[in-house]
């Protein structure tokens, strides 16, 4: 990354993060980590899918962020009922005063935006769920046998509440793994929530001001894919995914604990993940320590437990968590 005009990217991505986190912190009180997590899915270009219990600003962060970045954002709520057409759109007759006829055109759906909050994606049936993976897989969605380009940046921030299990329907591992972030929101501190209830139950002002438009955006996400990694810094990445996976040669709490371990999308998106993260600390190369930072997030949903995990209470960060410390960094050639 030698070019004025990277180096000049790179300067952009730092100041556009502190600005971007001051802004989103004007309406969300702690969250930290979520919020970092959020910019770096962002920065490399990828989906998003946010755990949490009810109340903890998954809505309000979605839509704080689509006003800071002044992306078009929708609000989908998922629902048992729920159509694939009320999420892509659909072909309505309509008359055409100048040719003297009836004909279809198509109105397009709330998916058309840069920045979409699919609102508890797990309470929608499978058939409505594959028309949004194909929207975040290709870009593009399906109807009435034409296919229509979705606008970019394209992002989809999904949210599931992780306490209710009746009405809902599993997310398939094919799509879970189209997600580059799992985030799981933990409950805000003491002082955080005294916070949170004396702000909102009064008057107080939440303007949001612009920090980037949808084309700087997208040409920070560019610099992403141009910037450099050493190859002990991939073989790492490629290693710890593989490590998740059951064997003979694996490690005792991934043959103990895990049915499937992560595909190489996960190693894929460990490294984009990685450099995004590395442009907004102000690096222009990623180093291993990013790709331990970002292990869990980026891997913990690729990976299926067993049933003596869930009984024992072992969920799939527990382990990722104990392979960053096992697996030993590669050395470069070998």
């Amino acid at each position: 990354m030698s070019a004025t005009g990277d180096l000049e990217l790179l300067d952009r991505v730092k100041s556009a993060r502190e600005a971007l986190f001051s802004e989103l912190q004007r309406r969300i009180v702690g969250q930290s980590r979520t919020l970092e997590l959020v910019m770096v899915s962002l920065l490399a270009g990828g989906h998003t899918l946010v755990i949490g219990v009810p109340g903890l600003a998954k809505t309000l962060l979605v839509h704080t962020l689509g006003k800071a970045l002044l992306l078009a954002t929708s609000r989908i709520q998922f629902t048992p009922d729920l159509m694939p057409s009320d999420i892509t759109g659909t072909e309505v007759l309509q008359e055409d005063r100048a040719a003297g006829k009836r004909v279809f055109t198509f109105v397009k759906g709330p998916i058309f935006a840069n920045l979409v909050l699919a609102d508890e994606v797990n309470r929608t049936p499978p058939k409505t769920q594959a028309a949004l993976l194909e929207a975040m897989q290709e870009g593009q969605v399906t109807a009435g046998g034409k296919s229509w380009a979705l606008p970019r940046p394209f992002h989809v921030l999904a949210t599931q509440n992780p306490i209710e299990a009746e009405g809902t329907y599993p997310l398939p591992e094919a799509q879970l793994d189209r997600f580059l972030l799992s985030i799981h929101m933990e409950y805000p501190s003491v002082d955080e929530e005294v916070r949170i209830a004396a702000l909102t139950s009064t008057h107080f002002s939440d303007t949001i001001n612009g920090v980037l438009t949808a084309e700087e955006l997208l040409a920070l996400q560019g610099l992403v894919l141009r910037v450099p990694a050493a190859e002990h810094v991939v073989r790492y990445a490629v290693a710890l995914t593989r490590a998740t996976r059951p064997g003979d040669d694996a490690a005792r709490k991934v043959r103990d604990y895990i049915l499937w371990g992560a595909g190489p999308r996960g190693a894929q998106h460990l490294m984009l993940a990685a450099k995004s993260w590395a442009l907004l600390c102000g690096r222009p190369a990623p180093n291993v320590e990013d790709v331990r930072a970002l292990a869990v997030p980026v891997l913990q949903h690729r990976m299926v437990m067993n049933f003596r995990a869930e009984s024992e209470g072992v969920a799939p960060g527990d382990v990722i968590r104990h392979l960053v410390t096992e697996v030993p960094v590669p050395v470069s050639g070998a």
